[in-house]
């Protein structure tokens, strides 16, 4: 690869192969902050700037698996077979995707050993090796492992081998593993689909009745469907010569029987609509009426956010999560990365810190009763005896009175590079501001498990109560609080590069978390800066309250803190755009670049403070 951008360089030749491997002409491969295929767009995660061996092999592994999914994978076909159910859905999601990779495997050994590669990356990842207890361990990847194991005859790595045995006895109290079924239909999307099927019964993850009913169901509906054009059709062409003979009174005669013959709700519900000025007169509810799954906003089944059990939720500080010699370890592996880029971010902190330093003049009262002793005036005193002695006074600094916030995103989908440079740019930016008198918090918000916690436990024993809200456990971590100085915090930064730490994300509880440490500060400037990579996620509160939960949440929180006129919030996305969400923020694909937008947005926050329009004068306008 070329020494002068080898990212780029990368991208261009795994890209040729994805092309290659699908076959197919119109793949493009991007760089963002996950892996992820959006019709034939594949996106991978930023490579660090030192490719290692181990790395470029994931990576290449994550390209394949995409690849082979273009090549292999049937869309219709998928989606016409796949379950309703949770749990079921996502086991059959895992098996298609082991049934491609399967297949690419048997092809290709150059793509089999990238697999495993990627297998391995993602095993270290999410720590499968520290699993113990069946509840962290995820049935649809263990299954998925225990078909890949059958289905490519290779040995699971270690951390997979650690799943796998927390499943393996309870599966087999369920269903033979030979997977022989899976195995002899592995060319044939719609025949491996129903084994599928069969297999997911035998788990009693899916009821078979209930299942067959469904595919009746959607077989009959098809029927219908063409029925019911065959009879528009024909309805068509009748209606043509009708209306041609239809008269101006029997078209009345005819609204009318349909207006006596309309249920009355339905009648009344059609005057509200007509009548100009009826209902709400922001128009909520006749947005409310064209959607009628009640997710608009204003509707009246959407649910009030809650979170079902705050017992379990915690604040935590960093160095609570792990052992002395742990966080050692991993500041040191932080410091090894800040090697490399310590002169591009150093720059940049210094050119911040000159910019803050210069709206920091100080400037003298002179010719005062009382003060300091005026040095430059002595000579008058001297001179003339009688002449009064002469104090000064340094004015007061405003600028030194400012905290600032940092809230960053530790969810799963931040692990790797970005999580990495947000560590490093925190650590640079919290020495910078510092050094200018500026107080700074670091914060991070994730949850303590995977796809619910023990609110969810809780959740599952009073009988599952609808639209139950927040079902996981929030873990919110203290790396740096505003009045420790850096240098006793330096340390705990290291905590975010730590395996397993990461899970998912409920953003809008969080902010209102970081803006409530910030509020009851003295300090007259407060900046709360968001850095994030996509949108609220977590799998155990989605699956059963609306789709747009957590979303609609974090969008009334935003609205909320924005109008609040001491609180400067402002937004930086990873891969994400966030500018939806946040009036002022700003979106980057390369997480490379997070440092160097850090420092731009907090100079341009700072600039705006200062102007005559700014949030000073703002401040003084609203004291007077």
């Amino acid at each position: 690869m070329s020494d002068d951008q080898p990212a780029e360089e990368f991208r261009r030749v795994t890209a040729a192969a994805m092309r290659a491997i699908a076959e197919r002409d119109d793949i493009t491969l991007v760089y963002g902050s996950e892996a992820r295929l959006v019709d034939n767009q594949a996106r991978l995660p930023v490579p660090s700037r030192d490719f290692t061996e181990a790395e470029v092999a994931a990576l290449r592994g994550e390209a394949d698996a995409m690849a082979l999914r273009l090549r292999f994978h049937d869309e219709d076909v998928h989606s016409t077979r796949a379950p309703q159910g949770e749990n079921a859905r996502a086991v059959f999601e895992s098996l298609e995707r082991v049934r491609c990779e399967a297949l690419g495997s048997r092809m290709m050994a150059g793509v089999a050993n990238n697999l495993r590669a990627a297998l391995e990356e993602k095993c270290d990842a999410f720590g499968y090796t520290r699993v113990n207890v069946r509840d962290d361990a995820p049935l649809s990847e263990a299954i998925g492992l225990m078909v890949r194991e059958k289905l490519t005859g290779e040995k699971l790595p270690e951390g997979g081998e650690q799943l796998v045995s927390l499943w393996r006895d309870w599966v087999n109290d369920k269903v033979d593993t030979d997977f022989d079924k899976l195995a002899d239909n592995i060319d044939d999307q719609e025949a491996y689909a129903a084994a599928l099927t069969d297999l997911l019964v035998d788990l009693e993850l899916i009821d078979e009745q209930s299942e067959a009913t469904e595919q009746q169901e959607g077989e009959q509906g098809d029927d219908a469907e063409e029925q019911d054009a065959e009879d528009a059709d024909s309805e068509d062409a009748d209606m043509e010569g009708v209306s041609a003979e239809m008269s101006g009174s029997e078209s009345s005669e005819m609204d009318e029987m349909d207006v006596e013959d309309g249920d009355e709700s339905m009648s009344e519900q059609g005057q509200e609509e007509m009548m100009p000025g009826t209902g709400d007169e922001d128009g909520e509810q006749s947005d409310h009426q064209r959607r009628p799954d009640g997710s608009g906003p204003g509707g009246a089944r959407e649910p009030m956010y809650r979170p079902y059990s705050v017992e379990f939720d915690e604040v935590v500080e960093a160095e609570d999560l792990c052992d002395a010699d742990e966080l050692a370890r991993l500041r040191h592996h932080l410091d090894q990365q800040l090697a490399n880029l310590q002169g591009i971010i150093g720059r940049l902190a210094n050119r911040l810190q000159r910019r803050l330093l210069a709206q920091q003049s100080r400037s003298w009262e002179f010719d005062l009763e009382e003060g300091i002793l005026d040095a430059g005036r002595l000579a008058r005193v001297v001179t003339n005896p009688t002449h009064a002695l002469s104090y000064k006074v340094e004015k007061e600094t405003e600028f030194r009175d400012t905290v600032v916030t940092l809230l960053i995103d530790n969810s799963g989908s931040m692990r790797g590079r970005p999580i990495t440079v947000a560590a490093m740019s925190a650590d640079i930016l919290a020495r910078t501001l510092e050094r200018c008198g500026v107080k700074v918090e670091i914060l991070g918000f994730t949850t303590r498990a995977w796809k619910g916690g023990q609110a969810r436990e809780r959740w599952l024993a009073d009988g599952k109560p609808t639209n139950p809200g927040r079902l996981n456990d929030l873990r919110h971590i203290v790396y740096k609080s505003a009045d420790a100085p850096w240098r006793r915090s330096r340390k705990s930064l290291g905590l975010m590069l730590r395996e397993g730490l990461l899970k998912e994300n409920i953003d809008g509880e969080a902010l209102l978390w970081a803006h409530s440490r910030m509020v009851n500060r003295p300090e007259q400037r407060k900046i709360l800066m968001v850095i994030s990579d996509g949108a609220p996620v977590d799998d155990s509160t989605l699956s059963v309250n609306p789709g747009n939960y957590l979303e609609r949440h974090l969008r009334e929180v935003i609205k909320t803190l924005e109008s609040y006129p001491d609180v400067q919030l402002t937004a930086i996305g990873i891969g994400h755009d966030v500018t939806r969400y946040y009036d002022r923020a700003v979106t980057i694909m390369d997480a490379e670049q997070l440092g160097g937008t850090m420092m731009d947005r907090l100079a341009e926050l700072f600039d705006d403070d200062m102007k005559p329009g700014g949030a000073r004068a703002r401040r003084k306008k609203r004291a007077a």
